[in-house]
């Protein structure tokens, strides 16, 4: 029996670098594959044949976006008639590496000039996990947030997340955008051909190779238990 990841994100996003790069060190057997984007996943979903395989299914849960909303209650429709297909609970990959436990240890040196210039943005950071994490999805009003950015009206959870990850993670080897996973996140350290001799991060002496960081970002992040509930086995 073969088991396959399906995720919504493109090939040429961020999201399906990280999630080629997480199975490719802690469950190579996996097969990931891209459905383009939300609505084409769910269709893949309606339309499997096939019993005899197992697919995981990646469907980002922005519960604040009505799109999503919509699509998350037609996916459920159809993989409650699969016993093959089981669903992951994640509201997209970027609020993945925002709740990492060690995501400021990792991208800032303990002296960072960062430390101090990205302030707000880590102070939203801490409030926006702290507020999804224990259940309160209303976190447009907590003031750590607010002071962050008094604009957040059209902001959805997922946008805010790509927002604040970028905003933390600029000029960085970790820099995540759309388009584009930094290479300390998918390269062991350090092999990121772009650093420059000024560039240290939290981890310059405490050298990690690839698989490592793939493997603390699953044991600190929501990670852990929802590849349990896929019947991934620790690893």
């Amino acid at each position: 029996m073969k088991t396959f990841l399906w995720i919504e994100d493109h090939k040429d996003k961020s999201g399906y670098t990280f999630w080629k790069t997480m199975m490719a060190q802690l469950y190579p057997e996996i097969i990931v594959e891209s459905k383009q984007n939300n609505s084409e996943l769910v269709k893949a979903v309606r339309r499997l044949e096939d019993s005899e395989n197992k697919y995981i299914i990646v469907l980002d849960n922005a519960f604040d976006n009505l799109q999503a909303i919509m699509e998350q209650k037609r996916l459920h429709e159809f993989a409650a008639e699969k016993e093959n297909v089981i669903l992951l609970d994640i509201i997209c990959f970027e609020f993945v590496l925002l709740e990492f436990r060690n995501l400021i240890k990792w991208i800032y040196a303990p002296n960072d000039e960062f430390l101090r210039k990205r302030a707000k943005a880590i102070a939203a950071r801490e409030s926006l996990v702290n507020c999804i994490l224990s259940g309160n999805a209303a976190y447009t009003e907590e003031k750590a947030i607010v002071e962050y950015d008094e604009n957040l009206t059209g902001y959805n959870i997922e946008k805010l997340s790509a927002k604040l990850l970028f905003d933390l993670t600029r000029n960085t080897g970790f820099e995540v955008t759309k388009g584009v996973l930094g290479e300390c996140w998918i390269l062991s350290c350090c092999d990121w051909v772009k650093r420059e001799e000024n560039d240290i991060c939290g981890l310059d002496s405490r050298r990690l190779s690839v698989y490592d960081k793939m493997k603390n970002i699953y044991e600190n992040t929501c990670l852990q238990k929802q590849f349990q509930i896929a019947g991934l086995e620790t690893v």
